[in-house]
């Protein structure tokens, strides 16, 4: 599949805060779902500082005060909140064409999030973009970010070392990940974290929207 003109023959996205515009509504969530438990109401910032890690572990994260045994109830809260709401969202704008763009242009196209499948696979399906995707990973199938197995699974599913692979995420977990793993990664800085943290991590790129990432994906990728 390799070509002289292609980088990468595997890009990997983020989710939320990435491809699908979730961002505000897991803040919002997060909150709701601390305040119902009894614990401290984490700010804005601090909410959308775990988004991407693994639900059990972000809720914990971002409740520190909310004792171990209130964490099931925590992660049940949060779910109650999401699915109330998860019809509401959608792609950011751009995104469809820009994955078919790919796609057609000979490119392998991954997920990799910090959902669960079951998660996955419902946003998927209320997006119709089976099919779009040639594989996924999830959190809960195999490690929560930061921890490079996800990029590690994918790459041995497509047979490919991690210079052929690129990570597009939101935030410090998904670069941090792409590091870990050996692979190259893009930020976006239209979702969860701010960029001013990204240049450490030494992503290609820092896309401040879907149509610069887009343009960038198809000069250099």
């Amino acid at each position: 599949m390799t070509t002289v003109s292609r980088r990468f023959d595997l890009i990997a996205f983020d989710w939320d805060g990435t491809l699908f515009d979730s961002t505000r509504l897991i803040v919002r969530c997060i909150q709701a779902a601390v305040r119902d438990v009894g614990g401290a109401v984490p700010s804005d910032e601090a909410a959308a500082w775990v988004i991407g890690m693994a639900l059990p572990q972000a809720l914990a994260r971002a409740a520190p005060d909310v004792p171990r045994e209130k964490y099931g109830q925590l992660v049940e809260r949060y779910r109650v909140h999401y699915v109330q709401h998860q019809d509401d969202l959608t792609l950011f704008d751009g995104v469809l064409p820009m994955l078919q763009r790919l796609h057609g242009n000979g490119h392998w196209l991954a997920v990799a999030t910090g959902k669960s499948r079951r998660g996955l696979d419902q946003a998927l399906a209320s997006v119709q973009l089976r099919g779009v995707f040639d594989a996924s990973r999830t959190a809960d199938e195999t490690a929560g970010k930061p921890h490079p197995l996800m990029l590690q699974e994918l790459m041995a599913e497509f047979d490919l070392p991690p210079e052929r692979v690129l990570m597009v995420g939101d935030t410090t977990h998904d670069l941090e990940m792409a590091r870990a793993a050996g692979c190259a990664s893009v930020a976006v800085g239209y979702g969860a974290h701010g960029t001013e943290d990204f240049a450490a991590l030494g992503p290609l790129f820092v896309a401040p929207s879907v149509a610069r990432l887009q343009q960038w994906l198809a000069e250099h990728a």
